[in-house]
Parts: structure tokens; C-alpha cells; sequence
């Protein structure tokens, strides 16, 4: 079966490329024709992260195991397109370079039989430009300063307030 994708930036201006792969490639194959439809050379850090219809990431699947462990998290060379979308499952965020940490989402948007005379993966569409340098990402805490349950009486200092002996080392 051809997975048809469209992988959008996480930007104001719509920036977004169609890309259909084979349901058996690997998300290391997918991640490949996702950078060079977006123009980049591919050799920094990347991952694919599950995700729900509002965008919340979830588990993470690297291109390569950085922990210390050496099999502590999932891998795109072992992970397959087929076993991991489908129609209940339609969403990916993916984060390319993670100094410069581009972000895009990624949906699936159809599960098609394989056409005769094409070679996957198939660069179908290409709206917009990749901006020169990612979109700056905004972390904004939830304002809790108006929390009426919170007690001004508190004391930091005060190790009493936290059941442990202060000397427990």
C-alpha cells in the first residue's frame, strides 16, 4: 500500500510538501524523503514523535539511540510506516536538527494502492519556501499567579514544610 503524507511546517505562512512512501519503508526511508523535500542535507539529528489529533507529542522514534543505555528508544530504521499509521492513527510531529529544531506536522491523508510506473518515495506537491532560518518557537507557562488555592504564608526556607529532615544526606 502508498501512504500519501502532507508535512507542514510549523509556521505562520503555509509551507508544506505531498510526499506518498510505501507502507513497508522505514521512518529513517520516510525521514530521508522528508528532508530532501524540504531541502536539507540530512545529516542532522531527527525524530518522528506519535501524536493525537491535537498535536500533543508522544512517544518519540529517533534516528539514532543517544541514551546510555543503547536500547532505550525507538528506532525510524526499525520502525515501519505501515505498522505504525492507519486510519485512527493519522498524526506525526516531526523535528529536524535539534539546535535549529524545525518542526513540522505530519499527516496522513490517504492509504492508496501502489501505481504502476511510479517510484516511491514520490514527491507529489510542493506549496511555499522554506524560510531561511525555522520559525522561533514560543514556551509559554500557564499564568498560575491568580491561583486562589496557593497560601502566601509559605516559606522556601523552611525545610519543616517538606516531612524530611534537613540533614537526611
Amino acid at each position: 500500500m502508498i501512504y500519501k503524507f502532507r508535512v507542514i511546517l510549523d509556521a505562520e505562512e503555509d509551507v508544506f510538501r505531498d510526499i506518498e512512501v510505501e507502507g513497508n519503508s522505514s521512518l529513517e526511508d520516510f525521514h530521508n524523503a522528508v528532508s530532501q523535500a524540504f531541502g536539507f542535507d540530512g545529516t542532522e539529528m531527527a525524530s518522528f514523535y506519535v501524536s493525537d489529533e491535537e498535536w500533543n507529542q508522544g512517544e518519540e522514534i529517533a534516528l539514532f539511540d543517544m541514551s546510555e543505555t543503547g536500547s532505550d528508544v525507538k528506532l525510524m530504521a526499525e520502525t515501519y510506516v505501515e505498522d505504525l499509521l492507519d486510519e485512527d492513527n493519522r498524526n506525526l510531529i516531526y523535528v529536524y536538527d535539534f539546535f535549529s529544531m524545525w518542526t513540522f506536522f505530519v499527516e496522513l491523508a490517504d492509504i492508496a494502492e501502489k501505481e504502476d510506473g511510479n517510484t516511491y518515495p514520490n514527491l507529489l506537491y510542493v506549496h511555499g519556501q522554506l524560510p531561511d532560518a525555522p520559525p522561533v518557537k514560543k514556551f509559554e507557562a500557564e499564568d498560575l499567579s491568580g491561583d486562589e488555592d496557593e497560601s502566601d504564608d509559605f516559606d522556601v526556607d523552611s525545610y519543616d514544610d517538606f516531612d524530611f529532615d534537613e540533614h537526611w544526606n
